[in-house]
Formats: C-alpha cells, sequence, structure tokens
C-alpha cells in the first residue's frame, strides 16, 4: 500500500509566495541533446518593406481587406521582405503566408477576423485528430518554409458567432446521441494554423476570441512560439478554444506564453482512434517553458488525441492560477498510442480543479462513436464513417502511459490533488513524483499503477484522508 506523508499544519500560501519551510528542489538533469534542436532555425530577411494600404488595405475595421492585405503577402513573396500596417483596424478573412515572408503587427494594428464563415474557404487538414475538410485558419502557414508572425499587434478572430453556433447545434445534437460528431460538423475558424511547415517563428503578438483552437501546429518541425498572450474568454467563453495545440509535430519551442482560454492551455496532440492510428505522426521533441496559464482546461495537456505518440517532452517553469487542471495525461481505450518520456518541472499552481490528472477513459460521451438508429450508413458524410470506423483488433486501442516525471510542484488551494486512473489492461507504468507539496480539499487516489517512484511529497488535505491506492504492484515510497 502507498504511505505518503501526510501534514496537516502546512499553511496555505499565496499565489507569489513560497511556502514556509523552504523545500529541497530535485537537482535538474542535463538537458538531452534535442533541447538544442528545438525552435525556428532560420528567419526571413527583412531588408524589404511592403505596407499593405499600398495594396488597397483600409484600417476602418469594416472594409473586407482579406485580397489586399493577400497582395501585399504576395508581393513581399516575390523578394522576401516585411508585411506592415499602417495602426488601425483590418477585417479580413483567411489569409495565407508564404516562404521568406515576415507579417509584422506593430502596436495600434489589430488584424479582425470576418464573422462571416465564407470567408474561411474549406480545404484538407487535421482538426481533434480527424483528417477531414474544414475552414480554414485566419492566419494560414502551409506548406512553407521560413515564416514568422512578429510585432505587438493583436490578431482578433471575433468568434462570438461561431461559438454560439456551437452551443447551438449541441442543442440539437445531444439528444440524438450525437454528442461525438457535433465538434466536427460545427466548423469554426481557428486563428492561425502553421501546418506541413518548417522554421516558422510566432513571436509577441496578441491573439483573442479564437472561433475555434487559437494556435495549431500541426505536421511541423523547428517552430518556434514566443511571447504569445491569448485572451479568448472576452466577452464570453467560447468552446474548444484551446491556448497552443501541438499536433503531430516535432522540435517544437514554446516559452514566455500567457494563455487564459477556455480548453487546453498547452496541448499535445497526435491523431484520434482509427483516422490517427492509419496517419501514425508523434508528437515529439517538444519544449515548452517559462509560460503562465489562467482560466482553461489544463495547464500542460497531453491528449487525449494520443493515436500517434507523444513522447520526448520537457515542460517546465510554468503556473497556473484557476486552471480546472494542471498537468493532465488523457486519452480514450479507442485512441491507441503511448504517451512516454514526459519530464514536468518546477511548476506553481494555485486554485486550480485537479493537480495531476491521468486518465485513460476521458470524457466518454464525446470519445466514443456509436450511430443511432434512423441513419443509413451510405449516405453518411466522409468525416462521420471515418469517426465510425472501428480500430481492429480492439487492443490497438488501448492507450499507454509510462515513464513520466513530474518533479518540484507547489500547488495551493487545489480541489484534489492527484487523479491517476490507468486500465486492468493497460498500468500507469515508472511514474516518478519527487519533491512535490499540495494544498487540496482531497487527497485522491491512483488506480492500476506499476512501479511508481515516489520522493518527499507532502499533501495536506481537507478531508485528512491519504492518497487512496489500489490495483497497484511494485510501488515505491
Amino acid at each position: 500500500m502507498m504511505t505518503l506523508s501526510i501534514s496537516f499544519l502546512l499553511p496555505l500560501l499565496t499565489w507569489l509566495g513560497s511556502f514556509a519551510e523552504p523545500q529541497p528542489v530535485v537537482a535538474a538533469a542535463a538537458d538531452p541533446v534535442w533541447v538544442k534542436e528545438t525552435g525556428a532555425k532560420t528567419l526571413p530577411a527583412t531588408k524589404n518593406t511592403f505596407l499593405a494600404a499600398k495594396y488597397g488595405a483600409v484600417a476602418d475595421g469594416k472594409t473586407l481587406n482579406t485580397q489586399a492585405i493577400q497582395k501585399a503577402i504576395d508581393a513581399a513573396a516575390k523578394k522576401g521582405g516585411v508585411v506592415t500596417f499602417a495602426p488601425g483596424q483590418y477585417l479580413t478573412g483567411s489569409l495565407f503566408l508564404k516562404k521568406g515572408v515576415t507579417l509584422r503587427l506593430d502596436k495600434g494594428v489589430t488584424l479582425l477576423g470576418s464573422q462571416d464563415l465564407k470567408d474561411y474557404p474549406d480545404m484538407p487538414t487535421r482538426v481533434a485528430g480527424l483528417e477531414m475538410k474544414w475552414p480554414a485558419a485566419l492566419i494560414n502557414i502551409l506548406d512553407q518554409d521560413n515564416v514568422a508572425i512578429v510585432g505587438e499587434g493583436t490578431v482578433d478572430g471575433q468568434g462570438k458567432p461561431f461559438w454560439d453556433n456551437y452551443w447551438a447545434m449541441r442543442k440539437e445534437y445531444d439528444p440524438k446521441g450525437l454528442r461525438w460528431i457535433v465538434d466536427y460538423d460545427a466548423k469554426r475558424p481557428r486563428t492561425l494554423l502553421v501546418a506541413n511547415s518548417s522554421n516558422v517563428t510566432l513571436k509577441g503578438i496578441t491573439l483573442q476570441r479564437a472561433g475555434f483552437w487559437t494556435v495549431h501546429i500541426l505536421y511541423s518541425k523547428n517552430v518556434t512560439a514566443d511571447g504569445l498572450v491569448i485572451r479568448n474568454n472576452v466577452g464570453g467563453h467560447g468552446p474548444s478554444t484551446d491556448g497552443i495545440d501541438i499536433d503531430s509535430s516535432s522540435y517544437v519551442l514554446v516559452q514566455n506564453c500567457d494563455i487564459d482560454c477556455n480548453d487546453d492551455n498547452f496541448c499535445l496532440k497526435a491523431g484520434r482512434d482509427w483516422d490517427g492510428l492509419r496517419v501514425n505522426r508523434p508528437a515529439e521533441y517538444i519544449l515548452i517553458q517559462n509560460c503562465v496559464a489562467g482560466a482553461g482546461d489544463g495547464l500542460f495537456t497531453c491528449g487525449s488525441e494520443t493515436s500517434g505518440g507523444i513522447r520526448h517532452v520537457i515542460a517546465r517553469n510554468l503556473k497556473a492560477k484557476g486552471t480546472k487542471v494542471g498537468i493532465r495525461i488523457k486519452s480514450a481505450l479507442t485512441r491507441g498510442g503511448t504517451v512516454e518520456d514526459i519530464v514536468v518541472d518546477n511548476i506553481e499552481m494555485d486554485g486550480v480543479g485537479t493537480a495531476i490528472l491521468m486518465t485513460m477513459n476521458w470524457n466518454p460521451a464525446y470519445s466514443y462513436s456509436s450511430l443511432p438508429e434512423g441513419y443509413t450508413q451510405e449516405t453518411l458524410p466522409a468525416h462521420w464513417k471515418a469517426m465510425l470506423t472501428k480500430v481492429e483488433p480492439a487492443e490497438k486501442g488501448i492507450p499507454h502511459f509510462k515513464d513520466v516525471t513530474i518533479t518540484n510542484v507547489r500547488v495551493t488551494n487545489a480541489k484534489t490533488a492527484i487523479s491517476a486512473e490507468g486500465q486492468a489492461n493497460s498500468l500507469l507504468e515508472n511514474m516518478t513524483l519527487e519533491n512535490i507539496t499540495m494544498t487540496a480539499e482531497t487527497a485522491g487516489g491512483i488506480n492500476y499503477g506499476r512501479g511508481w517512484h515516489v520522493k518527499n511529497i507532502n499533501i495536506t488535505a481537507q478531508d485528512q484522508e491519504p492518497v487512496a491506492v489500489i490495483n497497484s504492484t511494485g510501488m515505491k515510497f
């Protein structure tokens, strides 16, 4: 059985304070070689400047400037250079950046996303783990190399009409047993998409009110997201407004970012179910550091799209205040894939729901697809058929979590300290928890674990119950 040191006298602490009795810090291991390879390795030349107004862009917040701004981008792509804007608000639909172009949004410049879906043309992509046709993002970097978006300006997705449409569809779909497909039928534009691209730099800009995910890095490598500010709870709480999603991509560097959204803040993904297993591309070699999260579903999340595998990840020096979950690894019993070699270090949390959460059976109503009576298979849309395709053999859909190291964590005012649940046929293996101090309403529990290594963990639980450990073996404390 598990025994933890439970200190009922440990005082609650303020968000920026330190613990009354300093805790020993686990010395950080030397970075693996791959860390130096993360992030963009080149930047576009900045000698030539292309002012969007010279191509017809109007900064009145009302004129649709899609064609004018795209002309400036295309001109910059011919010689290489920087697209710039005079201060003001520029309404636009989907824009497509090209090799050698920097989009510079200076302070006082705002790109306003069109609220008309027809201004975002459908294209082949992957969304929420499924390859399908979906609206282009507001800003797109597709099949390009050496591209940058920089500055102190703002990209405002103006997403509320898309949020409202989603909730209206939920009211229609849920009673029909179609919760599993509504997120794919309710088309909503992402704010910024990097797909099949390399050496991309995103630096300094503010993004807000995303219609769907904010920054989606898909099938790409050597991408830097540095100093981004994301604010998706302005004027409402948009569904699925993730902050930064790193999806089947590699050598990605995320740092100095500040996210307040209404879903996962910093999230790693690798495909869903049959379609994700078919694609079989991992998210790997990813460094996330020196970031903060406010509202949102998860400070640092792996999943639930795990089919291609998530591995070789370091998340360090992160803070969460009021986030639903702190550290979360989630999947479903049809996803498959392995989450492994994850290092999480030096994390501060205050007022979170669950500090550490692991589950292989996340959100069943959303995760599992079944066709209600009254539908004919032959007439279904292609993405419905893909979602309904069974993973065979079924064992291929069982996810695996192993080799996760969590160190130097300080948590105050959580509801639950730890909630970790594997499966009888897929144990949570070789987890390391070291130098962790938490105050919470309840300590929580661990189910189906094997080979956990726990050292110097102190949990103050208001209900004065220890962490409950069941169905677990080889646990070293």
